[in-house]
């Protein structure tokens, strides 16, 4: 249970110290800021969007409706959130995996 509320604390924290949310781009072949997805322009991507999945990633359990609205929200998020060191191991972990499946979210390949 500790290692569950520190995790919690630790996201909080740091969803505090990357509070400006960005917007998902298009693809058009010259930009650099790119998330390589054509399908959902315009998606604020902001990972504290995501609060509602906690519960299920660090705890393993069933994700809620919300969770996976969300998760189908800022899926042209997720590559971006892969690769940034603070929320890397959520999306990479074996719950979070589990939560994408049952939402019926793929996994992003970055």
């Amino acid at each position: 249970m500790k290692i569950i509320t520190s995790i919690l604390i630790v996201f909080v924290i740091i969803s505090i110290l990357f509070p400006a949310p960005i917007k998902a781009a298009a693809d058009t072949g010259n930009t650099g800021n790119s998330t390589g997805d054509t399908g959902n322009v315009g998606v604020t991507c902001d990972a504290r969007q995501l609060q509602p999945c906690l519960p299920a990633i660090t705890g393993g359990g069933a994700p809620s409706g919300p969770c996976c609205g969300k998760l189908k929200e800022q899926q042209t998020c997720l590559c971006g959130f892969a690769k940034n060191p603070a929320f890397a191991q959520y999306i990479s972990s074996p719950n979070s995996r589990k939560v994408l499946a049952a939402c019926g979210v793929a996994y992003p390949t970055c």
